[in-house]
């Protein structure tokens, strides 16, 4: 195993990825901007360096500065995490040309997988269906006119490098599509430095299906089964759950060949993740795979008991691949929610400042990995993901009624999140019966407002400690730091031993 891993990323997938280093004997090493002087990652890990200015592209995405940070602090090995540089082919290369393993697969899969016409192709060769499509658009509008009517509307413009529905339009007739076209574009060249998009056929309720995988490099692969993250805002998932509720058992045979059967096809290694649209027909199609560790990861770590981080790291390091699919079994059902400082009363604005006080629910079942502690800044620079709340259930149901409960006990004051809003998700009947899409949100909750129902119990406590000055607890800003910050920031907490 490595001595010393340098993690870089920031936020609550730092915190998760220094206590897997800890329990495999390898000390974590933060970088950090200087607005992530004093966040909690930078704290728990055993060293850090600073990369640069608050700016992503001057610090978390500055590749230089990274690896200059892990020359200081003798790191052996690079964990991108999720985001910022973590499906960089040329930061993977520019790791192992250091002298450093890269915690991920090969740069050679990331560049053919983050290409999604590539992608498409190589998915092709393997046999695994593909979402209708027109690709390597011509400069004659006429033309591309022309192939959107015979593909059929309403379709997707979709940029064919990088993903997060950004370079993402939805066309329902040909009056929109040239608009369309240079908006998606100019979006995608912004986002991704690469302005070409294809056109896609655009299903009205489909699931968003995803199956893990992992992968030696010596050839050996298995699969994880599947989550669904159906439920999404601006084509960003907010709510998962592992098995999804429209997945048969013949289907998921079928979706987790394919994923097999295209993972081995780009020579794949490490933890990966293919995905799939799935129609109200039951009919499933490629979409991408995403060539590093999900942010929904928790909830197929409920359901196998497989520690994929520390999976990710044992296989880095040469390991062969020790699980077989024959022993790999899905027990009972899980569920996260992703929580966000955001208002979705205002289209789900980012609201950064400072978290003045915070409770996280704790409970048999329920596991919070999180980025934030009592008076930590929320930045502006950064995606507003303050945690991840996953819960374990023997079945879909008690699941269900374990998170609303969970949620009820999550208590944030400083910033407006996300939390009462799914509550509102999770206690939907449509939630409840297992009726979800890609669409959900705009169907059931898109005139949502906070009442007395949705408001979680413990923000109601929490907001008349704040206002009767109680005298200060572990849990406030003022409280005295204790020597080691796991005590206290309790980031990634286990309910149940499979784990």
């Amino acid at each position: 195993m490595f001595k010393r891993v340098l993690i870089a990323n920031r936020g609550e997938i730092a915190v998760r990825i220094a206590r897997a280093c800890r329990e495999l004997g390898a000390a974590p090493l933060a970088v950090y901007s200087e607005a992530d002087r004093h966040a909690l990652h930078v704290r728990v890990c055993e060293g850090a360096a600073c990369i640069g200015p608050p700016p992503s592209r001057e610090s978390y995405l500055n590749i230089d500065a990274i690896l200059a940070a892990a020359r200081e602090l003798d790191a052996d090995a690079v964990h991108p995490g999720y985001g910022f540089l973590a499906e960089n082919a040329s930061f993977a290369t520019a790791v192992t040309e250091a002298g450093l393993t890269f915690v991920g697969p090969p740069a050679e899969a990331i560049a053919a997988m983050g290409d999604k016409a590539r992608a498409r192709a190589i998915a092709a060769t393997a046999g695994v269906p593909l979402v209708p499509a027109v690709e390597n658009l011509s400069a004659d509008f006429g033309e591309v006119r022309g192939a959107a009517e015979s593909l059929g509307y309403p379709l997707l413009v979709k940029a064919t490098g990088g993903g997060g529905g950004k370079g993402m339009r939805i066309v329902a007739a040909t009056g929109e599509l040239e608009a369309a076209l240079a908006a998606a574009s100019r979006e995608a060249a912004a986002a991704f430095g690469d302005g070409r998009v294809y056109l896609e056929r655009y299903f009205e309720r489909p699931r968003h299906v995803e199956v893990q995988i992992l992968a030696d490099q010596f050839g050996d692969i298995v699969h994880l089964g599947e989550r669904e993250c159906s439920i999404q805002r601006r084509y960003q998932k907010i709510v998962e759950e592992s098995p999804s509720p429209g997945v048969s058992p013949a289907l998921r045979r079928q979706l987790t060949a394919a994923a097999i059967a295209a993972a081995q096809r780009v020579g794949y290694a490490n933890a990966g993740t293919v995905e799939f649209l799935v129609s109200e027909a039951g009919e499933f199609y490629f979409l991408e795979m995403n060539t590093r560790l999900q942010v929904e990861h928790p909830i197929t770590e409920w359901v196998t008991g497989v520690d994929l981080v520390q999976a990710q790291l044992r296989i880095a390091a040469g390991e062969r691949l020790w699980l077989r699919q024959a022993d790999l079994r899905a027990r009972g059902h899980a569920i996260e929610c992703r929580i966000y400082a955001e208002d979705p009363t205002q289209h789900f604005l980012p609201s950064p400042g400072i978290i003045r006080y915070l409770r996280e629910p704790q409970a048999p079942g329920v596991r919070v990995d999180s980025g934030i502690a009592a008076g930590s800044e929320v930045p502006v620079h950064y995606d507003p993901l303050l945690a991840k709340l996953s819960v374990w259930g023997a079945d879909r149901d008690a699941a269900r009624r374990r998170v609303i409960a969970a949620l009820r006990e999550y208590s944030v004051l400083g910033v407006t999140t996300n939390v009462a809003f799914l509550v509102a998700v999770a206690a939907h009947p449509a939630f409840a019966a297992g009726r979800t899409h890609t669409h959900f949100l705009a169907e059931h909750l898109a005139d949502w407002r906070p009442d007395g129902a949705d408001l979680p119990l413990a923000a109601i406590a929490a907001a008349l400690h704040a206002a009767l000055a109680a005298p200060a607890t572990s849990n406030s800003v003022d409280a005295p730091r204790t020597p080691s910050p796991w005590q206290t920031l309790g980031g990634w907490r286990l309910g149940h031993s499979g784990q």
